[in-house]
C-alpha cells in the first residue's frame, strides 16, 4: 500500500505541466484580456463618470471643480429637482409594471410550458420569444400607429370596441402606463426562457415525492418549484432593476426624449440623454457634470438594490 501510495505521488509529480497547476497560476494569462476590457470599457468609464460629476462646465469651455453643487442642484434647486424626482418615480413605476406583469406572465408561461402534457410547446415558445428579436424602434413604432386613434379607431368601433379608442399615448393618465406594457410585451420572453431552464433543471424525485404524498398542483409549485427556482427569479429581478432604470428607447421610440405628453413618461434614461447630452431644457446647453451627477445618483441607486436581493437569493452554491 505504501509503495502504490508513493508511485501514485511520483507519477502525478512528473506529469507535465502540473508544477503549474500545484502553482495556482495557470488561470492568469487567460484573465488578462478580459480584465483589460472589463478596466478599459467599464471601469474606467464609470470612475471617470464619477469624478466628472464633481465638475461643472463642458472640455471644450473648459471644467471648473465644483464639489457637490451638481447633486446640490438636482435635489434643491426647483427647476432641476422636479424634472429628476418626476423622472425618478416614473422609473420606479415602471420597474415596478414589469416585476408585476413581465415577471409573473413570465413564470407562469414557463409553468404552463414545462407540464407534461403540454402541445405545441415549441410553437408556444417561438410565439412569447419573438417580441424579443424586434428592434425597439420598430415595436415602438408599429404600437404607437396601432395606439392612434386615427388609425386604430374605425377598426376597434367596428368591432364593438369603440370604448378603447383613445389617445392611449397623449393622456398623461395612461402615457407611462401603455409604454410600459409594451415594454413587457416585447420582453417577457427572455424571463419566460430562462424560467423555463430553471423548471425543467429541478430533479423528478422531488416532484414524484410530492405527488405520492398527496400535494396539489398549487402546493408543488409554491412549495418545491418556487423556492427551487428562487436564484434564478432573484437574478431575473435584478435583471429588470438594473434595464428599467436604464431604459431610454422605448420611450424614444413611442413618445420622445421630453417624455412627452408633459414628461408624464420621463425617465432617468431620457433625463440624461437630455440634461447630459443632448443639452434640452432645463439646461439649454449640454451639462456633462450634471448628467455625471444624475448617472452617479442611479449607480448608487442600483447598487442599494441589486446587492440585498443578490444576498437574499442567492444561495453560497
Amino acid at each position: 500500500m505504501k509503495t502504490g501510495g508513493t508511485g501514485v505521488r511520483t507519477l502525478r509529480g512528473a506529469l507535465p505541466g502540473n508544477r503549474l497547476s500545484g502553482s495556482g497560476l495557470g488561470w492568469v494569462p487567460y484573465l488578462i484580456p478580459a480584465l483589460a476590457f472589463y478596466v478599459l470599457f467599464m471601469a474606467w468609464p464609470l470612475l471617470d463618470s464619477l469624478r466628472l460629476s464633481f465638475y461643472t462646465g463642458s472640455a471644450g469651455l473648459g471644467r471648473v471643480f465644483a464639489g457637490f453643487e451638481n447633486f446640490r442642484k438636482l435635489f434643491t434647486e426647483e427647476r432641476y429637482s422636479q424634472r429628476y424626482w418626476g423622472a425618478f418615480g416614473h422609473t420606479l413605476y415602471f420597474f415596478l409594471i414589469h416585476l408585476a406583469v413581465q415577471n409573473v406572465l413570465g413564470i407562469f408561461f414557463a409553468v404552463l410550458l414545462t407540464r407534461p402534457s403540454m402541445r405545441g410547446r415549441v410553437f408556444y415558445q417561438t410565439v412569447i420569444f419573438m417580441p424579443v428579436t424586434f428592434a425597439v424602434l420598430v415595436t415602438g413604432y408599429l404600437w404607437k400607429l396601432l395606439l392612434n386613434p386615427v388609425w386604430s379607431g374605425p377598426f376597434l368601433k367596428g368591432l364593438g370596441a369603440g370604448f378603447l379608442v383613445r389617445p392611449w399615448l397623449g393622456d398623461r393618465a395612461t402615457a407611462l402606463t401603455v409604454v410600459s406594457l409594451v415594454s413587457c410585451w416585447q420582453w417577457i420572453g427572455i424571463p419566460c426562457m430562462m424560467f423555463v431552464a430553471a423548471l425543467r433543471n429541478i430533479s423528478n424525485d422531488y416532484l414524484e415525492a410530492a405527488l405520492i404524498e398527496g400535494a396539489g398542483g398549487w402546493q408543488v409549485f409554491w412549495r418545491i418549484k418556487l423556492p427551487l427556482i428562487k436564484p434564478v427569479a432573484g437574478m431575473i429581478a435584478i435583471l429588470t432593476f438594473v434595464n428599467n432604470f436604464n431604459a431610454f428607447d422605448v420611450v424614444f421610440a413611442m413618445e420622445n426624449v421630453n417624455g412627452a405628453p408633459n414628461y408624464a413618461t420621463d425617465l432617468m434614461g431620457t433625463l440624461f440623454y437630455r440634461v447630459g447630452i443632448a443639452g434640452q431644457h432645463p439646461v439649454g446647453i449640454p451639462d456633462p457634470g450634471l448628467g455625471a451627477a444624475i448617472a452617479a445618483i442611479t449607480f448608487f441607486v442600483l447598487c442599494v438594490g441589486v446587492i440585498p436581493t443578490l444576498r437574499a437569493t442567492q444561495g453560497r452554491d
